[in-house]
C-alpha cells in the first residue's frame, strides 16, 4: 500500500508528495499527522534548502473530509485547531507548491500558505466555503488576499466559483502558472536555484518575508473563527458533501 505522504531529499531539494489516490488528498486526521511529520523530518534533514509541495496529478487537494465538516459543526473540533497553515507559513525552509493539480477549499488554503505558488492552466481552483453554508476557514480570507488582488479574492469567497488556472496567470501572488505537466518540473528547477544558496541566509530569508503573511493569517484566523461561531450556532444543517 503506497505511503499517504512520501519524503525524499536530493540536491538540496525536499519533495513532498502528498499520494492519497483514494481519499484525493483530503485533509482528514491521519493525512494531516502524516503532513506534518513529513514536512518537520524536511525542514530538520541538514541537506535541505527548499521544499517542494507536490499532490496527485488530477488532485492538488481536495480539502477536508466529510467528517472533519460534522465535527466542526457539532463543536467537537474548533475551527482554530485547523493550525496547518501555521505549521506552513513558520516552516524554517521556503516552501514551493506544485499544485498540478485541482485544489478546492482547504486544499486551495494549503497550495496558498507556501511561499512560492504554481498552477496549472487546465485545472480548477476556488474557495469553496460559503457553497457548503459557512463562512471562509483555515486563514483563507487571508491567504487568497496575497494570492490574488483583494477584489478578486473577495469574489472568490463570496460566490464559491472554480476557476481554471489560467485565469491567474499574472495574479500578483502566482509565480507561475503552466500546462499540468510541466508544474512539478518547473517547480523543481526553481527549487534547486534556491537550494544552491547556503541553508542559514534561506532560513533568515524565510523568516523575514514570511513576517508579514503569519500576522496576517493569525489576524484572519481570529475573525474566521468568530464568523464560525455565529455560523455553526445559526446554521447547523449545512450540507457535509463537499471538500472543506
Amino acid at each position: 500500500m503506497t505511503a499517504p505522504i512520501t519524503l525524499s531529499v536530493q540536491h538540496g531539494v525536499a519533495r513532498v508528495a502528498m499520494r492519497d489516490v483514494a481519499g484525493r488528498n483530503m485533509l482528514g486526521e491521519a493525512f494531516v499527522d502524516a503532513l506534518i511529520d513529513a514536512l518537520g523530518r524536511a525542514a530538520s534533514d541538514p541537506e535541505a534548502r527548499v521544499v517542494v509541495l507536490e499532490g496527485l496529478p488530477d488532485v492538488f487537494c481536495a480539502g477536508a473530509p466529510p467528517e472533519l465538516l460534522e465535527a466542526l459543526r457539532a463543536g467537537r473540533t474548533a475551527p482554530a485547531d485547523l493550525t496547518l497553515p501555521r505549521i506552513l507559513l513558520d516552516l524554517p525552509l521556503p516552501i514551493i507548491s506544485a499544485m498540478a493539480g485541482h485544489a478546492v477549499g482547504g486544499g486551495l488554503c494549503l497550495g496558498l500558505c507556501a511561499d512560492m505558488v504554481l498552477m496549472a492552466r487546465e485545472s480548477r481552483y476556488g474557495a469553496n466555503f460559503m457553497d457548503l453554508g459557512f463562512t471562509p476557514g483555515m486563514g483563507a480570507t487571508a491567504l487568497l488576499e496575497h494570492a490574488l488582488s483583494p477584489a478578486v479574492a473577495h469574489e472568490l469567497l463570496y460566490t464559491g466559483e472554480l476557476r481554471r488556472g489560467d485565469a491567474f496567470a499574472g495574479a500578483s501572488g502566482v509565480n507561475h502558472v503552466v500546462p499540468r505537466a510541466e508544474v512539478v518540473p518547473r517547480a523543481v528547477d526553481v527549487a534547486l536555484r534556491i537550494a544552491s544558496k547556503p541553508r542559514a541566509c534561506v532560513e533568515l530569508l524565510k523568516r523575514s518575508l514570511s513576517l508579514p503573511r503569519r500576522r496576517r493569517y493569525e489576524a484572519a484566523l481570529t475573525l474566521e473563527t468568530l464568523m464560525h461561531t455565529i455560523t455553526f450556532r445559526r446554521a447547523p444543517g449545512a450540507g457535509a458533501d463537499h471538500a472543506y
